[in-house]
């Protein structure tokens, strides 16, 4: 990998509060897992970006939509509070992933749920809701990664970048190619890479701190599974028929057309497209974001 090839991390980035639900475990697959609960109502699970992610930038999110639901944070195998034995190639892919989310459904004796996806996230949703969609009451699609792999071959980080942002990311990068992996220069080169997720450059800030976050070793081990296997849900959601909400902003680097083609194949979609708006709506876009997630759950 060249220092022009920066780990892929797709992460809902929000600043964090000291409030949360007390924290619980559960074991799934040998593993412990790490959960949090908040509100009452119909149950909604959100899943994170990265990989390689923990939750905890999506605290303020669960809180957001707790008012009027039993929102369900957690932290996928191997990142945040969640423990693993051993992380390599035999413990992280992403069939053990939906696995996990399987086995926190039925710790929690839920008969179905709410699934709520962003970035990578939403590829995992997709996973998961074409392997179990019995257990998906509705679905929401969050800046998508998409249901296959189209991503990669239309993702370019630097596109998204000025010339002289690119510079920069380049200077960065190759000073930690040359050994300094100081906090400094990680932030300064992460800054740089932040301006091609939002919009609003003001946001730049807390997307910087968390880009340095992520668990290179987890990311890599995922991506190289989902190339591996060409991961691809489209063949398993044909015949999903449940509500489904799609949410992209116009100005992401994941490109806006995966949106559309999963609307598309999804009958019972509807697609919001955000303007003015980056990889993270509900800092681009918070009213409108958050009003089009109430107004989808309020017509469940």
């Amino acid at each position: 990998m060249t220092f022009l090839r920066p780990i892929i991390f797709f992460s809902l980035l929000l600043p964090q509060l000291s409030w949360a639900q007390e924290s619980q475990f559960m074991e799934a697959d040998g593993n412990l897992l790490h959960y949090r609960i908040f509100g009452t109502g119909s149950p909604l699970l959100i899943i994170n970006g990265g990989p390689g992610m923990s939750s905890e930038g999506f605290i303020p999110l669960a809180k957001e939509l707790s008012a009027n639901n039993k929102v369900i944070l957690y932290d996928q195998r191997g990142t945040g509070h969640s423990k693993m034995a051993k992380i390599d190639a035999s413990s992280m892919n992403i069939d053990l992933l939906v696995n996990d989310l399987e086995l926190l459904r039925k710790h929690l004796e839920l008969e179905e749920w709410i699934i709520l996806g962003h970035s990578f996230g939403g590829m995992l949703a997709y996973a998961y809701a074409a392997k179990f969609p019995e257990r998906v009451k509705a679905m929401i699609q969050s800046s998508s990664g998409g249901m296959d792999l189209t991503l990669f071959s239309q993702f370019d980080i630097t596109a998204a970048l000025t010339a002289t942002e690119r510079d920069s990311l380049r200077f960065y990068s190759e000073k930690i190619a040359s050994g300094d992996t100081t906090r400094a220069t990680q932030l300064k080169r992460a800054e740089f890479l932040a301006h091609a997720y939002v919009y609003n450059k003001k946001h730049i800030p807390v997307i910087a701190k968390r880009l340095t976050q992520g668990n290179r070793t987890i990311n890599s081990l995922l991506w190289n599974d989902m190339r591996q296997r060409n991961f691809d849900a489209k063949s398993g959601l044909q015949n999903f028929q449940k509500p489904v909400l799609i949410l992209h902003g116009e100005n992401d680097v994941v490109n806006p057309e995966l949106s559309h083609q999963a609307h598309q194949l999804l009958p019972g979609s509807r697609l919001v497209l955000l303007p003015n708006t980056g990889h993270y709506g509900w800092l681009d876009a918070k009213e409108l974001y958050f009003s089009a997630i109430s107004k989808f759950l309020s017509g469940l």
